[in-house]
């Protein structure tokens, strides 16, 4: 479990003992030290370093069994990294910034180590925060997309094939601040300060249903999708 603080350090449970220690004992098995409150952390696919961006507009990678900073990013200065994303294959990062830009990486070495970024593409995707960005997951492919969830009240879906921008999701009233992909990528799901999340098809960019209930901001969202039953 990966855990971060508006105290500069993400904390990280060792993955390979994720189950034991969460459930034991819950120990903080590694700290990290930034400069800066910690806004975002994303484990790598390859599941040996951690990436964290922060206030500062700070970038770092965190080798996880070094235990120190193997890389350091700063795309715009003094300007806060708001959300990271990696391809679910370790091939692309994409960090969102308080400007409404998204600074595109690509990761040369893939899954096996994550010491090498070249610059891709450097996105002005909105005028307002980007407070989410998301990159879909395997099974959408061959359709690559990156989501970006706005306080312009709009989600945005573009393709990652260009970046061209395939879609906006208008709905929303008020900053919208999370979203998550079906795991074939046909659906998304977002969560937004109107209190409301909602669902929407990627074929259309309808909303098909909204939920409500909460009688604050819905910050944060999750989705339970076709998960097989635990054997008996």
């Amino acid at each position: 479990m990966i855990t971060q603080s508006d105290f500069g350090k993400p904390r990280a449970v060792a993955v390979t003992a994720l189950f034991s220690i969460q459930t034991l004992t819950g120990t903080c098995q590694r700290e990290y030290e930034s400069r800066a409150a910690v806004n975002t952390v994303v484990l790598h696919p390859n599941q040996k370093e951690l990436i964290s961006g922060d206030q500062n507009g700070n970038i770092r990678v965190w080798d996880l069994a070094a235990n120190s900073c193997s890389c350091e990013l700063v795309p715009e200065v003094d300007t806060a990294v708001r959300s990271l994303t990696v391809m679910w294959d370790g091939s692309m990062v994409v960090a969102a910034n308080n400007r409404g830009t998204c600074y595109v990486w690509r990761l040369l070495k893939g899954t096996q180590t994550i010491t090498c970024f070249e610059p891709l593409h450097k996105l002005q995707a909105h005028d307002g925060y980007i407070l989410k960005c998301l990159l879909s997951p395997e099974f959408c492919d061959p359709n690559r997309y990156l989501a970006t969830a706005s306080s312009d009240r709009t989600v945005k879906i573009w393709n990652v094939d260009g970046f061209k921008l395939e879609r906006t999701l208008v709905g929303h009233q008020r900053w919208v601040w999370d979203c998550v992909f079906s795991v074939d990528g046909a659906y998304l799901i977002t969560a937004s300060s109107d209190t409301t999340a909602r669902l929407w098809t990627m074929s259309t960019g309808e909303a098909i249903r909204v939920y409500q209930g909460h009688h604050k901001a819905t910050v944060c969202c999750a989705l339970h999708d076709g998960a097989e039953s635990a054997p008996s």
